[in-house]
């Protein structure tokens, strides 16, 4: 069962306790990521989460890594677009010390100036090899197109010259900012007392005062008509995105997309696995993605595809998603969806690690945890009408937006006179 503690500064701490796991995650989440920054200091909530592990005030950057894997530990981090997360998955009696290690790092960074300066070229290079990869680059180009000029449309790792512009003073600014109690959220999972964590987390956290709630711009969404983007560029395949703006993250229609997606294009046995490549070999990759953000979403279709087929490809894409607004699935396919659905979720439970995650994520974000048995009778509860219900809202023409990376001879006329799904 979950157990929530909110300290007196706004600290918000979760916890399941996982009987007989061998292993404890522990996770330090921060509400801050891509879209809290504007454009001359893109890139440095990611920064920054680089340079936490270069040393803290207790802990210097070779002590953080040994003290972690010394023990068979894992130590990592990300930055989202609206998260930052420092975590470790350790074997459960050493949970104190990772919770330890963690804090530090967030609270006390010793910012290097010569880490600095070593990871901002680093960081360089990264920018340089995405642009390098039209596999993910091709993302790149399609968050442009849907949020154009605005943080969520821009890269998490910044640009050249924004991240070429920060310096220390800024990333100790931007920590004292947003790393504050109210931001923060401790989330644990395996072999572990609650009323243990709170102690200890006590004594490592209550003397941090709140300062404010970080908080971010909303999107502006005023698309009309269907975008393209082309990327001319030597490749042995053309790497397609297709995106349409979606849902937020608690839409009462979530569940619905994330069956849909299920159907459409999250395994072997999807729709557009089965038409685009086993039935017609236009692409040996494809399939779909969601993401859900605060205030809107995005739906995407990705696949590398035979570059002397990408028109046939992306036709019988959009006849594919016109084709779930037209005609209930079946029962059979919505069966398998759910079955899908929440096998998935279930089996990523049963690790401390994901269990982590999942916990985590959601206090940080809507600061509310949903039990399995919530999620379940929530999946229960939707029907195909449901599912046709969100395509018939998402896949719209005015909402379409295709970025394609490769060596393209078709003119863009060609492709537009496609892009119709309504």
């Amino acid at each position: 069962m979950y157990k929530k503690t909110i300290l007196d500064n706004g600290l918000r701490i979760i916890s399941n306790n996982m009987p007989k796991r061998q292993s404890v995650a522990v996770g330090i989440w921060l509400n801050v990521g891509g879209r809290y920054e504007d454009s001359a200091q893109k890139g440095i909530s990611h920064f920054l989460e680089h340079l936490l592990f270069k040393g803290s005030k207790k802990y210097s950057c070779r002590k953080i890594k040994e003290s972690i894997e010394g023990v068979g530990g894992a130590l990592n981090g990300f930055t989202s677009e609206e998260l930052t997360c420092y975590l470790v998955k350790i074997p459960n009696s050493y949970w104190g010390m990772s919770l330890d290690v963690l804090s530090d790092m967030v609270l006390n960074p010793a910012l290097p100036q010569v880490e600095i300066e070593k990871e901002k070229g680093v960081i360089l290079e990264e920018i340089k090899m995405y642009k390098d990869q039209p596999q993910s680059y091709v993302y790149e180009l399609l968050d442009d197109l849907l949020w154009p000029n605005q943080p969520l449309g821009t890269p998490i790792i910044g640009s050249v010259e924004s991240v070429s512009s920060i310096d220390r003073l800024k990333l100790k600014s931007f920590k004292d900012e947003f790393y504050n109690p109210l931001n923060i959220t401790v989330s644990v999972a395996g072999s572990i007392s609650h009323d243990k964590l709170i102690k200890a987390a006590q004594k490592i956290f209550s003397a941090n005062k709140h300062w404010q709630k970080s908080d971010f711009l909303r999107v502006v969404e005023e698309q009309k008509k269907p975008q393209l983007k082309l990327f001319q560029k030597d490749t042995e395949q053309t790497h397609m995105a297709l995106g349409f703006h979606a849902l937020q993250r608690q839409h009462q229609l979530k569940h619905a997309l994330g069956l849909l997606h299920v159907i459409l294009g999250a395994n072997m046995s999807s729709r557009l696995f089965n038409e685009i490549r086993e039935k017609r070999g236009l692409a040996y990759e494809i399939g779909t993605y969601v993401k859900r953000y605060f205030d809107t979403g995005v739906f995407v279709v990705h696949a590398g595809i035979d570059n002397s087929k990408v028109s046939a490809a992306v036709e019988l894409i959009l006849k594919e998603l016109k084709k779930a607004k037209d005609v209930l699935v079946t029962e059979g396919e919505f069966k398998r969806a759910k079955d899908f659905y929440l096998g998935q979720l279930m089996l990523a439970l049963e690790d401390t690690l994901d269990h982590m995650l999942w916990i985590g994520e959601s206090t940080s974000t809507i600061d509310k945890t949903y039990s399995i048995s919530e999620v379940i009778k929530e999946v229960n509860a939707v029907t195909r009408s449901d599912l046709r219900k969100v395509a018939c809202h998402i896949f719209q023409e005015q909402k379409m937006n295709l970025a394609l990376i490769g060596p393209l001879k078709e003119p863009e006329q060609g492709l537009f006179q496609q892009l119709k799904i309504d």
